[in-house]
């Protein structure tokens, strides 16, 4: 192991009733209805491992499986469909509350969004959900990814219809090439981080991650979780999850950790500082998590996290393939989830927490044993077969 756990946790989370925020549930249900409208839109799987719950002493898990989602066997379409209809609705002139995907069919849009060219970086997940938007509205998709990203994950954005390259550069950068190729070509950047003076577009992929949350509070039904793990890169979909989950279940909000990389924990770093700014990790972000590759983070997501999670973790890769090996492999009779290396970041850490004598002090620290019902997100499925083979065979 490369590395160990380390733990910084935020004695200033909110708690009690929240303000009222961009990711709160009544936006949620605005944005849930314009993925309703998407032929393709199904909630994915909220599965029950009671198997693996009773093996780590715990009273229930869930995990949402995100593999199915769009058929893009990741979580992120959600983010860049919604964003990109709200892009589209600004050109063609539609008021925000008269968005429908269906009215984004219609001919006068079609037409101008013909004209327009989507730009945007990627570990390979956003990229492939910014390429299907593209070719499902009609409008065109230029995707860059960093240096070492899998050659499948090329081919799967490229496959549906999008232009797209590997560069020689670290996410961040490529982020930074992506938006001076928009500058200078006249291409819309459609980036799910944030900074000063580009706002607007990440809050949009943002609130499209929350029919999500939306989707598995309602399949829990009135059984609140005491726990739920996020993954972090940027922070877009954590701090996206953590608003909506704190306002819908207030008083009862659940500990929320966000677990990232040790070779890319920006989030942790920053929150290890607590001196109101957002620390950075540079180089090559080496790290087998690619979706959580990331040394910047999102300023939007961060604001929501530093309110409302209660922890955040960083560790090594050895902990994300853990979780790779239990989900596909689960004990009793749960049923096998197929998560790819950032997918399975969050179970990869609920175990060790759980298993490892080492932990202990740290399980007290965050009130989980017997009596904890806990959430986690497997973001992906094998969006990296050869990798997810090498990884889960040993």
């Amino acid at each position: 192991m490369s590395g160990s756990i380390r733990y910084s946790p935020n004695a200033t989370a909110f708690r009690g009733s929240p303000p009222v925020s961009l990711f709160g549930r009544d936006q949620a249900k605005k944005v849930r209805e314009y993925h309703q409208g998407i032929p393709a839109y199904r909630p994915t799987a909220l599965r029950s491992m009671a198997g693996l719950a009773g093996f780590l002493g715990l009273e229930k898990l869930y995990i949402k499986d995100e593999s199915s989602r769009f058929g893009l066997n990741a979580f992120k379409g959600l983010g860049g469909s919604y964003c990109m209809g709200r892009i589209l609705a600004e050109h063609a002139g539609i008021p925000a509350e008269e968005l429908t995907y269906d009215r984004l069919r219609e001919e006068d849009v079609k037409s101008i969004s013909s004209g327009l060219t989507f730009v945007t970086a990627t570990d390979g997940n956003h990229g492939r959900g910014i390429a299907w938007a593209a070719k499902q509205l009609g409008a065109s998709a230029v995707v860059y990814l960093p240096k070492g990203s899998a050659a499948e994950r090329l081919a799967d954005i490229r496959a549906l219809g999008a232009r797209a390259e590997i560069t020689g550069l670290n996410y961040d950068d490529t982020v930074r090439f992506a938006a001076r190729c928009g500058e200078e070509r006249g291409w819309i950047l459609i980036q799910d981080t944030a900074w000063e003076g580009y706002e607007k577009i990440p809050a949009w992929i943002m609130q499209g991650y929350t029919t999500l949350a939306l989707e598995t509070v309602e399949q829990l039904g009135d059984e609140a979780p005491t726990h739920i793990f996020l993954q972090a890169g940027v922070g877009s979909l954590a701090g996206a999850l953590s608003a909506f989950y704190a306002d819908h279940y207030r008083e009862r909000k659940p500990r929320i950790v966000i677990v990232e990389p040790e070779k890319a924990d920006c989030i942790y770093r920053t929150a290890s500082a607590n001196d109101g700014t957002l620390h950075t990790v540079g180089g090559a972000l080496d790290t087998i998590m690619a979706g959580l590759a990331c040394g910047e983070p999102c300023s939007i997501g961060w604001d929501m996290l530093r309110r409302y999670a209660d922890g955040f973790v960083s560790m090594p890769d050895e902990t994300a393939a853990k979780g790779m090996r239990v989900l596909g492999n689960p004990p009793g009779q749960d049923e096998r989830i197929i998560s790819g290396e950032s997918g399975a970041a969050t179970a990869g850490f609920l175990f060790e927490l759980m298993t490892r004598e080492s932990l202990s002090e740290l399980r007290k620290q965050l009130g989980i044993g017997r009596d904890s019902r806990v959430l986690c997100i497997s973001t992906e499925g094998a969006t990296d077969q050869e990798s997810y083979r090498r990884i889960v065979w040993g």
